[in-house]
């Protein structure tokens, strides 16, 4: 398989309903990004605080903000426009947030992405923002949040220093019951850390040198109560390095039974004599998972190295779930004798069906067959 030329950029949807908090969320992403260069896509512009960001330029729908983002405002039909317009080269994006709120139902969303030919997105998983103090008078005004919440990756608990205690707990497991798997998480004013959602961007030298102030760092200076200190609290990231190949058997079996509330794997997987060229780069996102394989550059260690990021999740078990995937000696790549060929191919398999192709076909799904559309594309 031969990965895709171009890093692709990770799409994330943003959803909730009105007074969620999910435009305080977006405006907290765009605050608080640490150099991250981010691609929004909005219904209209009222949805960003662009005063307060420095509008540099302007060019139809699309407003380029002084600190390297863009902003597109598009209804449902020019998604796919816009999309290629954010992911060409000259743009220098590394993450794209659709913000839902007018666009489409947040499942069509992910369909759209799911089926897009653009060969640049990745998708990046769906974020449910709900409003604590309004959720039970929400779901008797718009009772479809519960199929919002079946089919969220994340979801956000938003405003919960409006609630007392025990009903942040009573809420937290009422939206945890309809959301499944989901991770759920809490926040106030809508601030979480980015990182949660995206990785940070890692810039050349040259661009991390000194520079003139930015309103993003003003804003960031007078974030009140210091609560952006306090943003990793509502989450947890557990680290594995193994420099012991894993077995793709156990390692697959190990990512379709991964528990509840975790939101997140990334990193890169050795597969020893599965395959001696290439180091697989994983992505996980909710039910979403893909895998890139990516040449072993000359003299590069050969590790597997994840990270996972989730709530509630028990990092013992899942650091002890992973040992276990590691290989016997049949299977390292240092033992190539030992390894049964036929026997290793067939093992690889599962990892491959989560390989897209370079210029994958547009896939076109039937909403009456398939429940959730991430099943749907792991399956192509």
């Amino acid at each position: 398989m031969t990965p895709p030329r171009t890093p692709q950029i990770p799409v994330v949807v943003l959803a909730g309903f009105l007074g969620s908090g999910k435009t305080t969320l977006l405006n907290h992403l765009l605050r608080n990004r640490a150099g991250t260069r981010i691609g929004v896509i909005v219904n209209d512009f009222g949805a960003i605080e662009i005063d307060a960001m420095t509008v540099s330029g302007q060019v139809g729908s699309t407003v380029s903000l002084g600190n390297g983002c863009l902003c597109c405002a598009v209804d449902a039909s020019e998604l796919d426009t816009f999309l290629e317009t954010l992911t060409r080269p000259s743009a220098r994006l590394d993450v794209i947030v659709i913000e839902a709120s007018g666009l489409a139902e947040p499942q069509e969303l992910v369909r759209m992405l799911l089926a897009s030919d653009n060969p640049h997105i990745l998708y990046g998983g769906l974020v449910e923002v709900v409003d604590a103090a309004e959720f039970d008078r929400t779901r008797q005004r718009h009772p479809e949040i519960d199929r919002h919440l079946a089919v969220a990756d994340l979801v956000v608990l938003n405003k919960t220093d409006r609630v007392g205690e025990a009903e942040r707990e009573r809420l937290r497991a009422a939206v945890a019951e309809l959301s499944g798997p989901a991770a759920v998480i809490s926040a106030v004013h809508g601030r979480i850390d980015p990182e949660l959602l995206f990785d940070p961007a890692l810039r050349p030298d040259h661009e991390e040198k000194v520079r003139q102030l930015t309103f993003e760092d003003l804003l960031r200076e007078e974030a009140p109560d210091g609560h952006d200190d306090h943003l990793h609290a509502s989450y947890e990231s557990v680290d594995f390095t193994s420099d012991v190949p894993m077995d793709p058997r156990r390692f697959m079996e190990f990512l379709d039974s991964r528990p509840d509330g975790l939101y997140r794997i990334k990193g890169f997987a050795d597969f020893g004599a599965g395959d001696r060229d290439n180091t697989y780069a994983l992505h996980t996102v909710g039910r979403f998972l893909r895998f890139v394989p990516r040449p072993w550059a000359r003299g590069e260690q050969r590790l597997t190295q994840l990270v996972m990021i989730g709530a509630g999740i028990d990092a013992a078990a899942l650091s002890a779930g992973l040992a276990a995937c590691r290989a016997d000696g049949a299977a390292r790549a240092d033992e190539p004798g030992r390894a049964d060929a036929a026997d290793v191919e067939r093992a690889m398999w599962g990892v491959l069906r989560y390989v897209q192709e370079q210029a994958p076909e547009p896939e076109v799904f039937d909403t009456h067959e398939t429940a959730d559309p991430r099943e749907a594309a792991a399956e192509a």
